[in-house]
């Protein structure tokens, strides 16, 4: 690959009838023009021009309003790369955002309509053979594209996300209660040129078929597939290579009888890929050489793979009569999921980049083993799932479809399936890959409009997205929605009462009945507010705007509110309120007290939230929780800030997510809080638990424990307590220790005396 990132000029101005269309009419219109840098976004661009303030504080981001109606040149040159006899040189923009025309020397060489997927274009008859080449690429408006397509009446979004069902772009561009509206443009990924030649590999996949823990052995699936040039390739073979560390495992050459092939691998001996916890997420490197009869390399496909199987064993319905299933089992083996959802890193996306590995050391510091990636944001790059790959962390992978009823013509269907196509295919080959999610709350989202629809009626996540997994990746799992109503849940009324997958929100007290007395297996998505550090508020707020929180416009806009007219999330303030209210009994009349307060009744729903779920495995079986980092400065539910700054509630989950956890129990009908040790590693463990007052000291439970391999088992109780306090819980096994805290008794608690706690049982940082 010739990277043609860096320095890029950038021209603009509003889309107009009158604006300029190509190349030579740009030249002629004089329209501003300032530097820019690739992989951009242009207001990153216009903000280190001085053309556009800080967008990150204040108010200020509804500013970027009146650019959605601009057209956008981005241009540079580059010189012709030197090319064999035979070789073709195609240009590669990993990421254009979104609606674009792409000139070489004048001359328009291709069309990107997808923000989401990588574009391709065969420059080399377009080339100079002298001199420099100037490459073009005008971004319209999305805005205004969007406005060319006539809605259909079955349609549903929130009021300021009409305009994204037509336009391919990430969901929450438009708005969301976790982003700002910013309908961004830009070059967001790198963009190259790649010198391809006439023979090369076209695609390589691997896939595990079957694994067996106690042999040591799988089955293993290489389909290749080759373009070339030649009549005849019956004097080419295919060399492939398995090894790990030094150590081959398998080695053969193949004879080619065409461009395509196929071959089942048994491999024993063989090392399984595990999710963190389950055991070591063994890797191995598969090298695929193409070669000539007499042996030269024409093209080399290098890869990383791990051999494991991941099935979802899911019921359509849970009842109290009825108990559901919703199960990962990964190498045939029930694993409870514990993790997270990924939402964007960044609001504009050429930074992603730039916080991967970052906020990953934070997934595995928190003993994640799962990472939902979020239906209204982006598709992750091979850094992401590489991450993933080598640390042992699943990945719930949904389309980007997010909280709406999206068009079902026949168009926009198959738009949606070229999508489909390049991100199945870019993707498939990466272990830690375990689940495609048709969409994010698309199914509910037809049950808040004008009338109730059937989601089984929908034709992109029940025909369209499901026949491309099944054509291009037919050994993983496909999930249509995110929760997912089935036909007979759809029967029944559709509400998540019955389902066994769910998403849980807006209650302003964790242990409140909706959340206890949910029948689901696995929660996917559920979040509790938290304030940011005064850090953090001093940062993304102006000094006249820090305090008090009441009608606070700019509280509001770091709500996050779109339109600095609308009401859309102005709710989340006092909602964020409301929840330290409950717990503490009133809300403090200065900031540091409202921002611990808020930081730990956040901190206290996430640990009761992961330790519900946790106390009752295998009855439920997973937890991923909403979320670990904002993607700008706001406030949410995350619990680290966009700056990577933690709250409470960091410390709160790293404590409570460790592979072998000692967990106290809501007190049962007879007035007793059972005590359990939560096992999720495949090996049995032994130790001891010890539970003391914080207050006093006095030991109130002491038990030895031995907890069966991916098991659980309850040790005893303890009476229930008519006094509020705050018990200090101790693990240990060999050298590995826990130490956890249960809150006694119910709210309001007071403040002051809480901190107390923290101190005891040393809480803080």
């Amino acid at each position: 690959m010739i990277s043609l990132n860096g320095d890029w000029l950038l021209a603009y101005g509003p889309e107009t009838a009158a604006a300029p269309k190509t190349p030579e009419e740009l030249n002629a219109a004089a329209l501003p023009e300032i530097p820019a840098k690739v992989p951009g976004n242009v207001e990153l661009d216009l903000m280190r021009a001085g053309e556009l303030p800080n967008i990150e504080k204040g108010n200020r981001i509804y500013q970027t309003r009146a650019l959605e109606a601009h057209r956008w040149w981005y241009r540079r040159t580059f010189d012709s790369p030197a090319r064999k006899p035979g070789e073709r040189v195609d240009l590669v923009l990993r990421g254009v955002d979104c609606v674009a025309v792409v000139f070489l020397n004048g001359r328009e060489i291709g069309r990107c309509d997808n923000m989401l997927i990588p574009w391709r274009f065969d420059v080399t008859d377009s080339l100079r053979t002298e001199g420099a080449n100037e490459l073009v690429v005008r971004i319209d408006s999305a805005v205004l594209a969007a406005r060319r397509y006539r809605h259909e009446i079955l349609e549903q979004h929130f009021e300021s996300g009409w305009e994204s069902l037509y336009i391919r772009k990430a969901p929450h561009m438009y708005g969301w209660d976790i982003l700002p509206r910013i309908v961004s443009a830009g070059l967001w990924r790198d963009v190259q040129l790649e010198i391809v030649p006439p023979t090369h590999w076209r695609s390589v996949y691997w896939t595990t078929v079957a694994t067996d823990p106690a042999e040591r052995s799988a089955r293993v699936m290489l389909d290749w597939d080759f373009a070339t040039d030649r009549g005849l390739v019956d004097d080419l073979k295919v060399r492939v290579v398995i090894e790990r560390e030094g150590t081959v495992l398998h080695r053969a050459d193949m004879p080619v009888a065409g461009t395509h092939g196929r071959t089942v691998l048994s491999l024993r001996d063989v090392d399984l890929w595990w999710p963190r916890n389950m055991g070591t997420p063994a890797l191995y490197q598969a090298v695929v050489e193409l070669l000539d009869a007499d042996g030269t390399v024409l093209d080399t496909h290098r890869s990383h793979i791990g051999f494991r199987t991941v099935e979802l064993v899911r019921t359509d319905v849970a009842t109290p009569e009825e108990p559901g299933e919703f199960v990962f089992l990964v190498n045939g083996e029930k694993t409870f999921m514990k993790g997270t959802n990924w939402v964007p890193l960044d609001s504009l996306h050429s930074r992603d980049a730039d916080h991967v590995e970052t906020v990953f050391e934070m997934i595995t510091d928190l003993n994640c083993n799962m990472i939902r990636c979020w239906g209204g944001n982006v598709y992750e790059d091979h850094a992401f799932f590489d991450l993933c790959d080598r640390h042992g962390v699943l990945v719930w992978q949904d389309f980007a479809f997010a909280c709406g009823v999206y068009p079902q013509g026949p168009d926009f269907l198959a738009r949606v399936a070229r999508e489909a196509e390049a991100v199945v295919l870019e993707l498939r080959n990466h272990c830690s890959l375990a689940l495609w999610a048709g969409n994010n709350e698309n199914d509910m989202a037809m049950y808040w409009g004008q009338w109730q629809l059937d989601p089984n009626d929908d034709r992109l996540s029940r025909e369209v997205l499901p026949d491309v997994v099944r054509r291009f990746d037919p050994f993983r799992v496909y999930l249509p929605s995110s929760p997912y109503v089935s036909p007979e849940v759809a029967r029944r009324g559709g509400g998540q009462e019955i389902m066994p997958e769910v998403h849980l929100w807006r209650r302003p007290y964790p242990k409140d009945p909706f959340y206890t007395d949910s029948v689901d297996s696995f929660v996917s998505e559920i979040g509790f507010h938290g304030c940011p550090d005064r850090a953090t508020l001093e940062e993304m707020l102006d000094p006249e705007f820090l305090w008090p929180w009441q009608d606070n416009e700019q509280w509001l806009t770091k709500a996050v509110r779109p339109l600095p007219e609308g009401s859309a999330y102005v709710y989340r303030i006092p909602l964020m309120s409301e929840k330290i209210e409950k717990l503490f009994g009133t809300i403090p009349d200065n900031l540091d007290d409202y921002i611990l307060a808020s930081q730990i009744a956040q901190a206290e729903a996430f640990k009761f939230f992961i330790e519900w779920w946790r106390i009752h495995k295998f009855d439920k079986t997973g937890i991923l929780w909403w979320n670990l980092r904002d993607g700008w400065p706001i406030f949410s539910d995350a619990i680290v800030d966009y700056y990577n700054r933690k709250k409470l509630a960091y410390r709160y989950i790293k404590r409570v997510q460790t592979d072998v956890a000692a967990i106290v129990g809501e007190a049962d009908a007879e007035g007793r809080h059972p005590i359990v040790v939560v096992n999720d590693t495949r090996e049995s463990v032994a130790g001891t638990v010890v539970i003391r007052d914080a207050d006093s000291g006095a030991s109130l439970f002491e038990s030895s424990f031995e907890a069966a391999p991916n098991g659980r088992v309850e040790l005893g109780s303890i009476p229930q307590s008519e006094h509020q306090g705050m018990w200090r819980i101790q693990l240990q096994a060999g050298s590995f220790g826990q130490t956890n805290h249960y809150l006694v008794g119910t709210p309001p608690f007071d403040l002051a005396v809480y901190r107390g706690w923290m101190e005891r049982v040393e809480l803080l940082p």
